[in-house]
């Protein structure tokens, strides 16, 4: 009797915690099918006639095709190279057993407590004096910024895959790249999407650093381009709201197709 109104008891508090995490993107996207006078008079309500023009009109001035690429390219690519240095990386200190190895995984472990706002702007001093405030440049700095956690989520990874199978290898004539590459990294195929995943979120979503780097016409992310709708004496909340929701789309859609793998990659190593 007890144990029943324990489980009726969690089922109730994460149906709770369900409708609390759904209802911005209720409100998101219910509001996004409403006139903009209509969003200010009843804001929890259904619309009461659906109208699909501000998706239309928001995609029209967000230059969405060419927006969307930007965002797409540098989010392949930067999660790309993030996946191939860090996996990499991690590889090399969990494969040699020293001291040093040990504090160079410690020192990649406490960056991640470092805040980007500490080192905004003597980053952008050094690059602006290189040359690379441009898209190359912000893909080294998402490069320097997500290689921390990716490198510690490959490395607690790669301690469930045994040295025997590199050993093995080296016998069958691999050297260390050929044994990465064809034996070990195939293997962190869970934990290489949950890396992915989780950077290209991020990255998708980032604000503050393209702003700073590559604020040009043309070269605009989607979140830099999602600011055109708040002016200093108006916001255009249904053609934001529309706008945010065309933005998100093709997250959702590739998290659906990955879960399984992401959370495989997040327990993997908890059982050998």
């Amino acid at each position: 009797m007890l144990r029943r109104r324990k489980n009726l008891f969690l089922e109730i508090l994460g149906i709770l915690l369900g409708i609390i995490w759904i209802s911005p993107f209720y409100l998101m996207l219910v509001n996004s099918l409403k006139t903009k006078k209509e969003i200010f008079s009843d804001t929890l309500g259904l619309p009461s006639e659906i109208t699909f023009a501000n998706y239309t009109k928001a995609a029209q001035q967000l230059d969405f095709a060419s927006t969307f690429f930007n965002s797409l390219m540098i989010s392949v690519i930067s999660v790309a190279v993030i996946i191939i240095f860090a996996s990499m990386g991690a590889y090399a200190l969990s494969r040699t057993r020293t001291k040093l190895s040990g504090v160079i995984f410690l020192i990649f472990a406490a960056a991640m407590l470092i805040p980007f706002q500490s080192v905004m702007i003597p980053l952008i001093e050094l690059f602006g004096g290189a040359g690379m405030l441009n898209r190359v440049g912000l893909m080294i700095m998402y490069l320097g910024f997500g290689s921390s956690l990716s490198i510690f989520l490959f490395h607690g990874s790669l301690k469930g895959i045994p040295v025997t199978l590199d050993e093995a290898a080296t016998i069958d004539g691999c050297n260390t790249f050929q044994t990465f590459w064809r034996i070990v990294f195939p293997m962190l195929k869970p934990i290489t999407v949950t890396v992915g995943i989780l950077n290209i979120i991020w990255i998708w979503n980032d604000y503050l650093l393209p702003s700073l780097v590559i604020n040009q016409e043309g070269m605009q992310t989607i979140p830099l381009k999602m600011f055109y709708f708040f002016g200093e004496y108006t916001k255009q909340w249904h053609l934001a709201l529309a706008g945010l929701t065309l933005a998100i789309i093709p997250i959702i859609v590739i998290y659906f197709f990955a879960q399984r793998q992401i959370i495989a990659g997040i327990t993997q190593g908890s059982v050998k």
